[in-house]
């Protein structure tokens, strides 16, 4: 969120009409071939996309609508999250580890109605790495990517990389783009891809998708999809109730268990792969100051956050991945102590502090966190400045490090490699935080490559307990994936990686 929720908001994006596919109707008005004929479905999602370049976004909201209009090479299958064929039809892998063939599928297309074949693939892979873009470290083992053949693609690597699958599949923002892309279109409020859904309109209110009739797979089942920019959760819920949305995820969790009880909406919840956390600028003292962050650290009564979060439906965890995956690591080396985190201030020479808490009312959950954090870090003498701004403020602080401390979370991820890496690394993409241990360094770069999977999990063990005790991230909790939808929607499956797609949607 592997997108985090991480992930952006700011720009009104311009109104575009972008490789709209209309239907082609007979006299009585329903599509010839049959291809997206099953009205319009329209989802409530709780903030606004900063753009819609999958390649340069890292927001959540842009992501749930991609989802719908892009492909890769390969997918997570929605129940095991182990990965499937997509653009890709099969793979191998050389012996030595070092070569992966890709055979794609010769029968797709993009919105524009030109053909995808595997330059495509080259092209967009060495956008992304040429250009330095958002995943571009997902690649530094990648020495070459070649097309022998329009159907065949060969990444060349320069050292074994056992999760080149998650790296290429695990999400939207390594969607497929047709050669020459960046040049054509204004990425940033346009799109062309191979997905089941084309880009129709955009505004500051809402996005409309439009059934692509030439789509390779089985769907799409409705004629449209808009996307309406509903933060409020109460607002949200008001209207799938009344029919005014067809589905959302954005339900407070104080009425989930009613709702699941039976009240003409069906709400689901699954586990999810997402972690929560709070995050101290280690730039701005005392936050710099190991006793102050673990100070904290042991201030913080995790129970009452993950309560306040998603009543119930949270689950504690000190290391981020969550307990029922093979790479969960129990680890837990702060139980709440406030007379040890007082002694630590002290022993510091640190009192009367303020410290600035960034948060979102577009994702709720961190207004209601930051409460309890506020209340726990009080009884020690921190005074928490709960800072609430737009997520496109949020993020720009936070990219300029402006800020003491922030909570949110990250979504989606599958592999350990995403839960740490770039978080941690000292010249990380996403490390805001400022943290830098060249031994977690090396433990990180290993792990990366080890190819034996249970020395990988030992090398990804290490690291997360010297992320934790140096308080790098100060992880909270798990939650669950809460989606609710009306009585008439048939085909939709919730997902523990919370990709939002609306393929199989069909209403009755």
């Amino acid at each position: 969120m592997r997108w985090p929720i991480r992930r952006a908001l700011t720009v009104a994006l311009g109104a575009a009409l972008v490789a709209a596919s209309a239907c082609s109707d007979d006299d009585e008005g329903v599509p010839v071939d049959g291809a997206g004929g099953g009205g319009d479905f329209v989802a409530a999602i709780s903030a606004q996309p900063d753009q819609l370049d999958p390649h340069q976004t890292t927001a959540y909201a842009s992501f749930q609508v991609l989802e719908n209009v892009y492909d890769t090479l390969v997918v997570p299958d929605p129940e095991d999250l182990t990965f499937e064929p997509a653009l890709a039809t099969e793979w191998e892998t050389s012996d030595d580890g070092l070569t992966w063939t890709f055979t794609l599928r010769d029968d797709v297309t993009f919105h524009d109605g030109s053909e995808f074949d595997a330059d495509d693939v080259v092209y967009t892979f060495r956008r992304i790495i040429d250009d330095e873009l958002q995943n571009a470290y997902r690649f530094a083992t990648v020495s070459d990517i070649t097309a022998p053949d329009a159907t065949t693609v060969e990444f060349e690597l320069s050292e074994p990389t056992p999760n080149l699958l998650d790296h290429v599949g695990s999400y939207k923002g390594v969607a497929i783009l047709p050669e020459g892309a960046a040049d054509d279109l204004d990425l940033a409020t346009e799109a062309n891809g191979t997905g089941p859904f084309t880009l129709a309109s955009s505004t500051a209110s809402g996005i409309t998708l439009e059934a692509f009739d030439d789509y390779w797979g089985d769907g799409p089942e409705v004629g449209s999809v808009e996307f309406q920019f509903i933060s409020e959760p109460t607002t949200a819920l008001t209207a799938l109730e009344t029919g005014e949305v067809h589905w959302t995820d954005n339900i407070p969790p104080q009425r989930v268990e009613e709702l699941e009880g039976g009240s003409g909406v069906t709400v689901e919840t699954v586990p999810s792969v997402d972690y929560w956390y709070m995050a101290t600028n280690f730039a701005v003292p005392p936050f710099d100051q190991a006793e102050v962050r673990e100070a904290i650290a042991l201030a913080l009564d995790r129970e009452a956050i993950a309560d306040a979060a998603q009543f119930g439906l949270a689950t504690v965890n000190q290391t981020a991945i969550p307990e029922d995956s093979f790479w969960y690591h129990d680890y837990a080396p702060y139980e709440r102590d406030v007379d040890a985190a007082q002694q630590l201030l002290d022993d510091a020479g640190v009192s009367d502090v303020t410290m600035g808490l960034m948060v979102t009312d577009e994702y709720p959950e961190t207004v209601e966190v930051a409460q309890v954090i506020a209340a726990n870090l009080g009884e020690i003498g921190i005074t928490v400045d709960i800072q609430t701004e737009q997520f496109s403020t949020w993020l720009d602080r936070q990219g300029q490090g402006d800020f003491d401390a922030f909570m949110l979370g990250w979504l989606g991820n599958l592999d350990p490699y995403g839960y740490y890496h770039s978080q941690h690394i000292c010249d990380g993409e996403n490390n805001y935080q400022g943290y830098c241990d060249p031994e977690t360094d090396q433990l990180l770069d290993d792990a990366a490559t080890e190819e034996d999977e249970d020395a990988r999990k030992q090398l990804y063990d290490e690291a997360a307990e010297r992320i934790v005790d140096a308080n790098s991230y100060i992880y909270l909790y798990n939650p669950s994936v809460v989606q609710g939808w009306g009585e008439d929607v048939e085909g939709y499956e919730i997902r523990a990686d919370r990709a939002i797609n609306f393929e199989t949607v069909s209403l009755s």
